[in-house]
């Protein structure tokens, strides 16, 4: 069944630093400062799937079902960085193993930083807050023989400028340059120092395009596993983040995850973020972005669910996170349960063979593409009649010896972040989200990726 035939158009879905950075940053392109000053460029770049052909992990050997394994194990790291975001924990944590030392990533992007431009590759993370690169001297894991890109090296570029203290809030003062110091529970921890570069944007079919003085941190001691990728691309709320310094919108659209060969995913930031459709609430709490989930339908029933179970109590617990870290969604047991039971006795008139695998709920013997051609359309609806309309593609994984699962877990203390459901990038392939940070809304709207670039 063609997802373009299951969804139709249709949407869902900051500490104070210094004011005065968001005014000294300028943009600029190869066309010329008064035009941009007219209209801002374009500042777009592809997202690469950890799992793409244009992803330095690509294993050409890998299966399909191979591919969904691993992400399923990327899955727990990132849970647990989640969680211990929203929880606290420190470095001594990671390094004594109490958090993994895994992030979860899904994306990345490439982008340049300096004059001139170094290229880097960097993980695309709507949970963070702050843009990171790492520089020299590096402590720590500082990346492989193997990696597709070199360190950037401040002293090596006319643009960079540190960013001198007082820091009026923004980390502390070590001697004259402000220092950070951030403990990702899901993967990095770094130590670094904060700084103003400017940034190159890269796209397929498009002209570089350059922003002056973004907000960075050039981080020097580094716990982190992945030795390919040079830092984070934060597009978290916060305003240390590229999205709130370059204009508090950014969108991304994410292509079918499951085809290496799918390299149309793009990010877009800025103003030329493509918001778009039916808008739903957006609201934010520490690092992440919650969304409003009124219910669920399977088919054309109406699940019994409680809409106060998706609610964010005002401590923080609780809620609905959407996030790009993640591959599978996670759902609060009051919503789980219903929607697995309607799922199930579906299946089961289909005679498949059940099977367990991966601690996921419902895997059954089959292909989703063969066996799956009449499974009911399920919509999850959300604040202001947003509703995301969803295919069997958003809501199964291929998984090994010829089985597919329900790419949704009931939430639990072990797994969920103070008890919040978390809709991941299954859900939202086929799918362009877009986020408007000032007027606190988001948009879902089905798109083929490939028409951002036509």
């Amino acid at each position: 069944m063609e997802i373009a035939s299951l969804l139709v158009h249709h949407a869902v879905f900051l500490p104070l630093v210094l004011a005065f950075l968001l005014s000294t940053t300028t943009i600029t392109n190869s066309a010329s400062t008064a035009m941009a000053a007219k209209k801002a460029p374009r500042m777009a770049t592809r997202l690469i799937h950890r799992d793409s052909i244009l992803s330095p992990f690509y294993n050409a050997s890998a299966t399909i079902s191979d591919r969904a394994t691993q992400a399923i194990q990327r899955d727990k790291a990132r849970l647990a960085y989640l969680k211990a975001s929203t929880t606290g924990y420190s470095l001594d944590d990671i390094r004594s193993g109490l958090v993994p030392n895994e992030f979860g990533t899904v994306f990345y992007a490439n982008i340049s930083i300096g004059q001139p431009p170094v290229p880097q590759l960097v993980v695309m993370d709507t949970g963070s807050s702050l843009f990171w690169i790492q520089c020299p001297p590096c402590y720590g894991s500082c990346g492989s023989a193997d990696n597709p890109t070199a360190m950037f090296d401040p002293s090596k570029s006319s643009s960079y400028s540190p960013y001198p203290c007082p820091c009026d809030g923004l980390g502390s003062c070590d001697g004259y340059q402000c220092q950070y110091s951030i403990a990702y529970g899901g993967g990095t921890s770094c130590i670094g120092l904060y700084a103003r570069e400017d940034l190159t944007f890269v796209t397929k079919d498009e002209k570089p395009t350059t922003i002056s003085n973004v907000l960075f941190g050039c981080s020097h001691e580094i716990e982190l596993l992945n030795g390919k990728t040079r830092g984070i691309l934060g597009l978290g709320p916060r305003e240390t983040s590229v999205t709130k310094q370059l204009g508090s919108k950014f969108s991304y659209c994410i292509g079918n995850i499951s085809d290496p060969e799918d390299t149309d995913s793009q990010l877009i930031i800025g103003n030329d973020a493509r918001i778009e459709g039916n808008l739903t609430q957006l609201d934010v709490f520490g690092e992440f972005y919650y969304l409003t989930l009124q219910g669920i339908v399977f088919g054309d029933k109406q699940l019994n669910i409680d809409p106060q179970i998706f609610q964010r109590s005002p401590s923080g617990d609780g809620g609905v996170i959407i996030d790009s870290g993640m591959t599978i969604t996670v759902l609060a047991g009051g919503a789980f349960d219903p929607l697995r039971d309607a799922v199930q006795s579906f299946i089961d008139g289909l005679k498949l063979e059940r099977v367990w695998t991966h601690g996921l709920p419902l895997c059954y013997k089959g292909i989703v593409s063969q066996n799956l051609v009449d499974f009911p359309i399920v919509t999850f609806q959300f604040a202001n009649e947003a509703d995301l309309v969803l295919g069997a593609d958003n809501l199964f994984l291929p998984m090994p010896d010829g089985s597919f699962c329900l790419a949704i877990k009931r939430a639990n203390g072990n797994n969920s972040p103070r008890g919040a459901s978390v809709i991941g990038v299954v859900m939202q392939q086929y799918v362009n989200v877009g986020y408007d940070l000032s007027a606190r809304t988001l948009s879902f709207m089905f798109l083929h990726c490939a028409f951002l670039y036509s």
